[in-house]
């Protein structure tokens, strides 16, 4: 029998149209669910996917059972309970189709962000070999969201390799020789500290992009809402900064795959992420906000209040590291004869301000650790420490342990001299090389700051000079290469700080 074109053209239709609705039928979950992964322990989890519209869906993780409904856009959202840490175990999707994932642990989830800092791998810190030869640890996990930038939020991590040379997003890799390499280091020292300290798996969710702005990882909903940031709202441009290493830059790109653009990282590379259920963040970032630095104390507490609000989980924990010092735009490799600017001294500050102004954040410092010229510190092994230090003190509640380096509290002038009181002082306030203090300024009211003396006298430390009788503020370490020897006796070094509230040189002008 001779069937005619047009039939089986017809024929042909059909069959895709079936096919259609049936692939359209089976339930699909986000790249970031996958076979190794880890949920987050003793809490009712967030899952979520796709079916076909109405559609009944069952899950099951060990005992704990769930379900939900398919809308009518066929997206679905659940909870279910999670057990205490450990693993291995099965998550099973059951509707249409069934998915089962695999060697899946119940632990602690963090998700690690920012720019080329917090994106620095394993392989290219210290000890690469040695870190990878000891790089065994199946309790470790760790996923790279792929580097998209989007002009509107996406639910689902994209694949577009138009954008960048980049790795698409293969899933959850298990901590080995063989792939510790490729982990963002920041990410992984932490996670192994927090694992070697609790006992627990830990899962690392890396989404983050070298050379970005902060306002690239802030939905446009949050930049609205505040007067001085709603221009970053209100037009879609291109924000760069004068970047003193091309290492950090991102390549030239079309203006829809350029990251610096507000928003954009944000829509692209943190929406898919949410609601996953997390236990915090961390972040290292602000380098390529430095020329912005004054109003990088307004954005950057705007854009934790904004991670806060959408994950919809409390004021969960946002740690992040103030930047190493580094030679930004200055020619000289003398600290006292520095002839470039200190913007990064006032993203210091701004860093600062923000560990004052947003609850349950914690601050890494990190001014010897560094390499002046070099923006990317290869010693990112006590980076990741520092980040677990706060973590375990503040999030996990380990008593007697020491997080953080001095802070600046409050001060009083005292005739000539102005004596500047700290806390997380960790067993008392020293100089780790003996010698006497460094990097403190004092100023009088012409603002005119000159080097003084500093001299520890308990929980205090008194700041003077005789050029100055009249003393107003202090300044500390408020030079972009200072490697100061202030700490505390646990080794942690100072924070750099101001007493005074003095225009800055980064301050928009109105």
């Amino acid at each position: 029998m001779r069937l005619s074109v047009r039939f089986l053209v017809a024929l042909a239709t059909v069959a895709a149209t079936i096919g259609a609705q049936s692939a359209q039928a089976e339930i699909k979950l986000p790249k970031l669910f996958g076979d190794h992964m880890v949920l987050q322990r003793e809490t009712e989890a967030n899952l979520w996917g796709w079916a076909a519209p109405n559609e009944e869906v069952r899950i099951t993780l060990g005992e704990a059972t769930a379900s939900a409904k398919a809308d009518a856009d066929g997206k679905w959202m659940t909870k279910i309970k999670t057990p205490q840490a450990g693993g291995p175990h099965e998550l099973k999707f059951k509707g249409t189709n069934e998915i089962t994932l695999k060697d899946v642990y119940s632990g602690e989830v963090w998700i690690a962000s920012g720019q080329s800092n917090m994106e620095w791998t394993v392989a290219a810190s210290a000890n690469p070999q040695e870190e990878a030869k000891n790089g065994s640890h199946p309790l470790i996990r760790m996923i790279k969201v792929q580097k998209v930038p989007a002009e509107k939020p996406v639910d689902d991590i994209p694949v577009d390799p138009g954008t960048v040379k980049t790795t698409p997003t293969s899933g959850w890799a298990v901590a080995a020789p063989e792939t510790v390499p490729s982990f963002s280091a920041c990410g992984y020292f932490f996670a192994r500290h927090l694992a070697q300290e609790l006992k627990v798996p830990v899962g690392i969710i890396n989404t983050s992009w070298g050379g970005t702005i902060c306002e690239a990882w802030t939905s446009k909903e949050a930049l609205a809402e505040v007067p001085s940031l709603k221009y970053m709202a209100d037009r879609q441009v291109v924000v760069t900064d004068a970047r003193p290493d091309p290492k950090d830059s991102t390549k030239t790109l079309p203006a829809s795959k350029n990251p610096n653009q507000p928003t954009v990282l944000f829509n692209g590379m943190l929406s898919p992420v949410i609601p996953f259920t997390i236990a915090g963040a961390i972040w290292y970032q602000g380098e390529s906000n430095v020329g912005r630095a004054d109003e990088y104390r307004t954005l950057f507490p705007t854009m934790i209040k904004d991670w806060r609000t959408r994950f919809g989980q409390g004021d969960f924990p946002f740690l992040f590291v103030q930047l190493a010092p580094y030679k930004y735009d200055g020619k000289v490799m003398d600290a006292n004869n520095y002839d470039g600017s200190n913007k990064l001294a006032e993203l210091w500050d701004s860093q600062l301000k923000t560990l004052s102004l947003s609850k349950n954040t914690g601050m890494c410092v990190t001014t010897d650790i560094t390499n002046i010229a070099d923006i990317h510190p290869k010693n990112k092994q006590d980076v990741g420490k520092r980040l677990a230090l706060w973590a375990l003190a503040n999030t996990y509640g380990k008593k007697d342990l020491v997080y953080s380096g001095p802070l600046y509290d409050s001060h009083e002038i005292e005739g000539n001299k102005i004596r500047v009181k700290f806390k997380s002082v960790g067993g008392g306030l020293t100089a780790k090389d003996e010698k006497p203090l460094t990097f403190f300024q004092i100023a009088g009211e012409d603002q005119k700051f000159v080097p003084a003396q500093a001299k520890i006298e308990g929980d205090t430390v008194v700041v003077s000079s005789e050029s100055v009788p009249k003393p107003a503020a202090v300044r500390f370490c408020w030079v972009a290469i200072a490697e100061p020897n202030f700490a505390n006796k646990a080794g942690l070094p100072a924070s750099p700080f101001r007493t005074d509230d003095w225009p800055l040189t980064t301050a928009i002008k109105k």
